[in-house]
């Protein structure tokens, strides 16, 4: 159980905090992250790794010459937001483009894949790497669906050392690939995680038992079974991961025995004892082999296994010196400006300067009202989605949901009191939702909230036609970005039943009172019936069978929002509205 911390939600900006001042010599803080407190004299590739909170070492403490020059840091088990990873790239960026890597989860993809784009489009080059070693999460022939777990440490070294030796951004990004296709894991948990200030742990086992295939965000195994001896344990890991052998794999590879934050490391070296000779009778040398807490989730009590295969090229940037908080290897020879010389982040905006219609602002209060009943109604039920989102997922959809809501009430507050009209209101809100909540849902949320608000202005009191379009613009946006249809189990199987209902309602001459309710009721109903289904997408799709018999949590509280918010934005404000 995690029992150090204030207000549980701030605990990850305040651990963040807490690092860069303990490591103040090697790191420094910045929006959204760290990155290195000195900077390369000469520009050299920027290598950023990236993800939720919660898995120390990764991803702060491996900041440092020959690894990351910088770490994205998103809320617990929580991918970072678009804005964070744009930030941290801006402030590593030395002039020779960055590279972002990270594990194979939807809304690290989103949010890292929108900030290159955003970079790209200002000149500055950036490329993705993803990881997908995790065995027990795809099978092979879909490797490309696999998440990344401790495999991420071996990629990110791989790349960092080799963009400390000069190469460039295509040539990172080349080996960075190499090596996760190299790259195999397979892990298993003894105990659940806590949040902390939650009382319970996100998944339990029963006394005596294990479950194989665990993820690092606390998702729970993909059967459990009676708990092992060492020795049988050793030969379930290695047997599982040698399967998977690359062909044409060589005889020298790296590892790494990986504890979960709860596993003590004398229990790991007897695991070692195990593990190390079955690798040796297998034919292979190992190669700087690691045995420790390097990629962790919490306080869960668990162990994963790593095989990297080398070749010559992989073996060179592998074992190549290191110096950051966490992990030294060698000596690593300093070739870095003064600390003064440290661009300072970023991405200042411009006091917005609203122009909006007396109409337009009137409506602009309900939108505003809309958006506090949400942040209302998700407070009073984070602990319900919580727990949804627990049976197969990693449990932070409820908390995810309050930041995200949280923070667009507060932005959309300031930019209402700027004099923002309806539409720049919720544009407002849109993008704090996905700046500050992180995850699949908070850049979905937000880029739909963006695209509603685009779509009303800020010139007008939208008509029941304009709402239509409004509606259809959010549910268009959400559906291009994450590509989910009915049927995946995920937030669209509630949101184009609104959508859908909405329009024929308004289209059929309904008031768009009784438009907006009918369809809050068919978005309702299609979120219950999501508990018939088994995910095709999401963190909950290895572990599908878990979640038969329960509703989708992202579906379910979508349809709670949008019946909350119908009569604010169905009421036709008064005029004298304006004038507040």
């Amino acid at each position: 159980m995690t029992r150090i911390f204030n207000d549980p939600a701030d605990f990850a900006d305040e651990a963040l905090a807490g690092f860069c001042d303990a490591h103040s010599d090697l790191v420094r803080q910045v929006e959204g992250g760290a990155v290195r407190r000195n900077r390369p004299a000469t520009p050299k590739v920027a290598v950023i790794t990236g993800g939720g909170s919660g898995h120390y070492p990764a991803f702060a403490g491996i900041i440092g010459p020959g690894f990351a020059d910088g770490a994205v840091v998103g809320n617990i088990f929580t991918s970072p937001s678009t804005q964070q990873a744009y930030s941290v790239a801006k402030a590593a960026n030395s002039g020779a483009g960055v590279v972002f890597t990270y594990g194979n989860y939807a809304g690290d993809v989103l949010n890292f894949g929108m900030a290159s784009e955003r970079l790209n489009a200002e000149g500055i080059r950036a490329e993705n790497v993803l990881v997908t070693d995790d065995i027990a999460s795809a099978p092979l022939a879909e490797i490309e669906k696999r998440r990344g777990i401790a495999g991420d440490f071996v990629v990110f070294k791989v790349m960092g050392a080799a963009a400390e030796a000069g190469l460039d951004l295509d040539s990172v990004v080349r080996l960075g690939r190499k090596a996760n296709d190299s790259t195999r894991t397979i892990g298993t948990a003894f105990s659940g995680c806590t949040f902390p200030g939650a009382d319970t742990p996100l998944f339990s086992l029963p006394e005596g038992h294990m479950g194989l295939g665990l993820g690092i965000h606390g998702e729970p195994g993909l059967f459990d079974t009676e708990l092992p001896t060492a020795v049988e344990l050793g030969r379930e890991l290695v047997r599982r991961v040698l399967e998977e052998a690359p062909a044409g794999a060589s005889g020298r590879a790296a590892v790494i025995l990986n504890g979960l934050g709860s596993t003590k490391n004398e229990e790991l070296f007897v695991l070692w004892r195990t593990v190390a000779p079955l690798l040796r009778e297998a034919g292979y040398t190992l190669v700087m082999p690691e045995v420790g807490e390097l990629v962790t989730s919490l306080d869960m009590a668990g162990v994963s296994l790593t095989v990297t295969w080398l070749d010559d090229e992989l073996e060179e940037y592998w074992t190549a010196p290191a110096l950051t908080p966490a992990y030294r290897r060698g000596s690593v020879g300093l070739d870095v400006a003064t600390a003064d010389t440290a661009v300072d982040d970023a991405v200042a905006e411009a006091a917005a300067d609203y122009s909006s219609t007396e109409e337009s602002r009137a409506y602009a209060g309900r939108c505003l009202a809309a958006l506090e009943e949400t942040a209302s109604l998700l407070r009073d039920s984070e602990t319900k989605l919580g727990e949804m989102d627990a049976i197969a997922g990693d449990g932070d959809h409820g908390r995810g949901m309050v930041r995200g809501s949280s923070a667009a009430l507060e932005a959309a507050a300031a930019a209402y009191s700027a004099g923002a009209g309806a539409g720049s209101v919720l544009i407002a809100g849109g993008d704090a939702w996905a700046g500050k909540a992180g995850g699949t849902s908070g850049v979905l949320w937000g880029a739909g909230l963006r695209a509603f608000g685009e779509r009303l202005g800020d010139a007008e009191i939208p008509t029941s036609a304009d709402l239509a379009e409004a509606v259809r613009a959010f549910a268009e946006r959400i559906t291009g970005l994450g590509k989910a249809d009915i049927g995946d189990k995920t937030m669209v199987d509630s949101l184009l039943p609104f959508t859908s209902s909405f329009s024929e309602g308004v289209a059929s001459g309904s008031s768009v009172e009784e438009a907006w309710a009918s369809a809050a009721a068919a978005s309702t109903e299609a979120a219950a019936a999501t508990a018939d289904l088994r995910p095709l997408k999401g963190r909950a799709r290895p572990l599908a069978e878990r979640s038969v018999g329960t509703p989708d949590p992202g579906a379910t509280s979508l349809a709670m929002v949008f019946t909350a918010v119908g009569p604010h934005f169905t009421a036709v404000p008064a005029p004298a509205a304006a004038t507040h």
